[in-house]
């Protein structure tokens, strides 16, 4: 089968590889449709994800058909389209029965699929504990409806969820790309008084004022005058930190009220620095971490209500064999791109 493999830094590559079998009573094969592109394959890609294992198989977002299922596996049955969660979790330990599924103490648990096992951007995958990491996806919606349900929009709810948003609440959003624009959507379901977005490409600007005109937004080096000048305690009672940008982390605690609360959803390329001296008295709070990603069934349900539309973010689709190409645009942020859709029907399926 077809695949997109990590060969070294720098460097992915089209790679043709044997098809996934169960190893695990507990696996299932998935058929993938269609994957999607991150940016934390961009990390993989330039080597900031030190347990990334060169020659795994990318991809951590994408849906498909059940193909076969281990002897253990009872949520799911051959034939189902689902959902396949970014993390994988075993369901039993310590942390995942308590929803803090990012840190499952199992071998293969957190972030394992395209960044320590063969992931999705191939014709087929292989899921480690299936009842837990794969989500059936409702009759009425669609594959592309339900893409990003895995990845970024789990990554934007779970970031809503832990940061504790009132109806009076001004909230800043710092990033407009595809996890900004999911946590916006997230953020938008707690109904706060006022939204800001702070974002600095002009396309993804246009974007968030096409799609949704009640929400503020601002360029970073207007942000923090902006968020004092729009609420009404001297700064923003949550920011969520997207981005991931050098600035942005200084940025995120800077516009934060005094005992306001921060969530560093980003993933950084370097070290940040937290500067205790300049920001004492301010009395925040600080989330950060990998998602919890186990709300996808409630996510499907919102879909399916009509309540969050994550597809106008996918703004490109590509086959698997030109892959290559969409990296480009995707890394490059050609032609306004948000989301890429991947196209990765097996040959005998297409």
């Amino acid at each position: 089968m077809l695949t997109c493999t990590y060969i070294s830094k720098g460097k992915f590559a089209l790679v043709e590889k044997p098809k996934p079998v169960i190893q695990h009573e507990r696996d299932a094969v998935v058929r993938v449709t269609l994957a999607s592109i991150c940016s934390s394959d961009l990390h993989i890609k330039h080597g900031s994800v030190p347990r990334a294992v060169e020659g795994v198989t990318v991809g951590h977002e994408m849906v498909g058909i059940v193909e076969e299922t281990g002897s253990a596996v009872t949520h799911v049955k051959p034939g189902d389209r689902v959902t396949v969660n970014v993390e994988t979790f075993c369901g039993e330990c310590f942390f995942c029965k308590r929803g803090y599924v990012n840190n499952c103490t199992d071998k293969n648990g957190g972030w394992a699929l395209g960044c320590r096992i063969d992931g999705g951007q191939a014709e087929y995958v292989r899921v480690p504990f299936a009842d837990t990491g794969l989500n059936k996806i409702p009759d009425c919606v669609t594959d592309r409806q339900a893409l990003l349900v895995g990845d970024v929009l789990a990554t934007g709810f779970w970031a809503a969820r832990i940061s504790e948003i009132t109806e009076e609440d001004t909230v800043l959003i710092i990033g407009a790309g595809p996890t900004g624009i999911c946590t916006l959507l997230c953020v938008m379901l707690k109904n706060p008084k006022r939204i800001i977005v702070c974002e600095k490409d002009v396309e993804r600007i246009r974007f968030v004022k096409e799609h949704y005109p009640e929400v503020l937004t601002v360029t970073p080096d207007r942000c923090l005058e902006f968020v004092k000048d729009n609420s009404e305690h001297g700064g923003a009672d949550v920011v969520l930190e997207v981005a991931g940008a050098n600035t942005t982390f200084s940025l995120a605690w800077k516009c934060a009220r005094p005992n306001g609360l921060v969530t560093v959803v980003a993933l950084y390329d370097s070290p940040q620095i937290l500067p205790l001296p300049d920001m004492y008295g301010k009395n925040l709070t600080f989330k950060t971490g990998g998602v919890d990603g186990c709300d996808c069934d409630e996510t499907l349900s919102l879909i399916a209500e009509g309540k969050i539309n994550t597809e106008p973010l996918i703004t490109h689709t590509y086959p698997l064999e030109r892959i290559e190409e969409a990296y480009d645009i995707f890394e490059n942020r050609k032609d306004g791109v948000i989301k890429i859709a991947v196209e990765c029907r097996a040959q005998d399926n297409s």
